[in-house]
């Protein structure tokens, strides 16, 4: 099955890029062809065994290559000082002119498949190739988190993403979902942006946790709806997503900040602590399903 997808995803690719042409990028060069010319722009000058060891590609092969491209007076061939055995091979101005159209037509063949698509998925199609890329070289990704303002379509996964994980992990029935759909209908629909803010935090593209700050009364902001997912645990995206709503309402002139939570979310409340939040009042109910303990914790702002 895994060969199969692998397979599949190698032909649809090829055939989306076009790389099955006759000429790459509508010129009279191959794809093997422009490789080569790439190679020599990017470095000046190799040779031949070099050539090959970055292409892997035939030693045949690789002579017709570059005798075609020699024909065409894109490239020329010259003893190596350095190794008299060795053949020195450079772009000629002209192949140099030829390798700067075909590369702006690259970009411009890349630029018209991601007109369509916005910077979310952008962010996401990076994040897959880079874990194709890693998968076959066997090294881990760097994985960067990154916080930003909330884009069309946020709002809905953050009822989604917190209604499905807390039911499966705290036992919370549907009223909890409902709490945070109204949450995010009233931020929808009546927040300041001056004095109220959210924030998705993203890992290769990827939404993986949420924040919010809303007014809570004069001079009082409240933290809510902090979430992150099981798969960016321990990345330090919650603390991230903490210190930038912190951040946030200090700026918006708030004196103290609250927030309310459960004692069964010990992640969380270790990230509160470390903001230096101090826990006010502790209060046994019955909630969303569940027999909880409910915290109501504050920070001092200024």
């Amino acid at each position: 099955m895994t060969i199969a997808a692998v397979r599949e995803f190698n032909r649809y690719y090829t055939n989306l890029i076009g790389v099955l042409r006759a000429g790459l990028h509508d010129s009279a060069y191959s794809l093997a062809e422009v490789r080569v010319l790439y190679e020599l722009a990017v470095d000046r000058a190799h040779d031949t065994a070099e050539l090959r060891r970055l292409l892997d590609i035939d030693a045949g092969y690789l002579s017709r290559i570059l005798g075609r491209l020699e024909a065409d007076g894109l490239v020329a061939r010259s003893r190596s000082t350095a190794d008299a055995r060795r053949r020195r091979i450079e772009l000629t101005p002209a192949g140099r002119a030829a390798f700067e159209a075909l590369d702006a037509r690259s970009d411009e063949q890349i630029g018209g498949l991601l007109a369509a698509v916005g910077e979310v998925d952008r962010r996401r199609l990076v994040g897959a190739m880079d874990t194709i890329r890693s998968v076959f070289e066997g090294v881990l990704p760097a994985r960067t988190v990154v916080l930003r303002a909330l884009l069309p379509g946020d709002l809905g996964w953050v009822v989604q993403r917190h209604g499905a994980l807390y039911a499966a992990e705290y036992g919370l029935d549907a009223t909890f979902e409902a709490l945070v759909a109204r949450i995010v209908a009233d931020f929808a629909t009546s927040h300041d942006p001056r004095t109220e803010a959210g924030w998705i935090a993203e890992v290769d593209g990827t939404p993986v946790g949420s924040i919010f700050c809303v007014r809570a009364a004069e001079g009082v902001a409240k933290l809510r709806l902090l979430f992150v997912e099981p798969t960016a645990r321990g990345m330090g995206v919650g603390n991230a997503l903490v210190e930038e709503c912190v951040r946030f309402a200090r700026r918006a002139g708030y004196r103290e900040m609250v927030l309310y939570t459960q004692d069964v979310l010990t992640a969380a409340r270790h990230i509160y602590q470390r903001a230096g939040f101090v826990l006010e009042s502790a209060t046994p109910a019955s909630v969303y399903g569940v027999d909880v303990v409910e915290e109501q914790w504050r920070l001092r702002l200024v």
